[in-house]
């Protein structure tokens, strides 16, 4: 069943943000990820308001939790510590009946 990352994010230091985001599609590719939304605008209605919102698909809850494990996203994160605050989840998505 497909399933979906869905993280938020605020920024507090650009410069160091960017060795992540070169760092994180090597970990996406792998695992096949399909970005369905990534920052834009958005309007917080409830809750501790982020910067960004990202969803992303995989195709299912294991792939997703593979690619936020692998060490190529490790390395990303590592790239990312202390520039930006994160609140990542992993859902499943509806059957396709």
């Amino acid at each position: 069943m497909t399933a979906y990352w869905i993280a938020h994010v605020t920024i507090h230091d650009m410069q160091q943000y960017q060795e992540y985001m070169k760092l994180a599609p090597a970990a996406f590719q792998k695992y096949g990820a399909k970005f369905l939304a990534r920052g834009g605008e958005s309007v917080c209605v409830e809750g501790q308001a982020y910067q960004r919102h990202v969803i992303i698909e995989f195709p299912d809850l294991a792939t997703a939790q593979q690619c936020y494990d692998s060490e190529e996203y490790k390395q990303a994160r590592l790239a990312r510590e202390g520039c930006a605050d994160v609140m990542i989840s992993f859902v499943e998505g509806l059957p396709t009946n």
